[in-house]
């Protein structure tokens, strides 16, 4: 891109007072082009990697304030994160925005056979139990072990542990319930394999139709808020017994 091809993208977008999706494409292609920010065109996708995850949990707090201002704003937060990696794609001659969108509009269509095609689908659980199967198709996935291993590693713990036990039961192996998914943590527990008793308690929320992440998240935030008070009640925190804090 020349000096005077810059010059006049750039002016284009000041002379805005509007912008759309293409205009965002074209700021972040001027931002790591050879007259854009020193900082920006000097990323990698392994440089922003954890910017993305930090946009994304702060859309999730977006959604827990419910506060539309506050979701628009980190929405467009998170919509620079893909723009940000697929310029990186487009300048390696990989992929394009249009390359993106033609894939997911694909998988969409291709995962909606009873809406785009003629299979029927009345119900929520035939709807997820036809996507089950088209994906594990899509990802030539031949066992239910291949299944398991396509959760991906880097989700948290708690998460990525109650999705293996929920493939896990399409493949005809699961807890009986969650009170036996209790007993079993606690054996587990007293034998000292306090991990695997955290990975059955993950499913055991998930057998109560409960999401472990969430759950644990707002256990934090009561453990928190339970600390504060009884810091701010006067006591001496040290005569505190633990179970005040703990179970409450």
């Amino acid at each position: 891109m020349t000096d005077s091809e810059f010059e006049q993208r750039a002016a284009a977008l000041l002379a805005k007072t509007e912008y759309g999706l293409t205009d965002l494409a074209e700021i972040v292609t001027l931002l790591r082009s050879e007259r854009g920010c020193p900082w920006d065109k000097v990323q990698t996708h392994e440089t922003i990697r954890r910017d993305f995850l930090e946009e994304t949990y702060e859309v999730l707090e977006a959604i827990d304030c419910a506060s539309p201002e506050m979701l628009r704003e980190e929405l467009g937060d998170v919509l620079l994160q893909v723009f940000f990696h697929t310029d990186i794609e487009r300048e390696r001659g990989t992929f394009t925005l249009d390359d993106v969108a033609d894939e997911v509009c694909k998988k969409l269509i291709l995962r909606h056979p009873h809406v785009f095609g003629d299979v029927k689908a009345d119900t929520v659980d035939k709807v997820l139990s036809n996507w089950d199967a088209i994906k594990k198709d899509e990802k030539q996935q031949e066992t239910f072990a291949d299944t398991l291993k396509s959760v991906p590693k880097v989700f948290p713990s708690a998460m990525r542990a109650q999705k293996l036990g929920k493939r896990a039961s399409r493949a005809g192996i699961e807890l009986a319930s969650a009170d036996d998914a209790n007993e079993l943590a606690k054996q587990l527990i007293d034998r000292g394999e306090t991990a695997k008793a955290m990975l059955v308690l993950a499913n055991a929320v998930r057998l109560r139709g409960g999401d472990a992440e969430e759950e644990l998240a707002r256990a934090c935030d009561s453990f928190t808020e339970r600390f504060e008070e009884l810091e701010s009640s006067g006591r001496t925190l040290t005569e505190v017994a633990a179970a005040e804090l703990y179970d409450y």
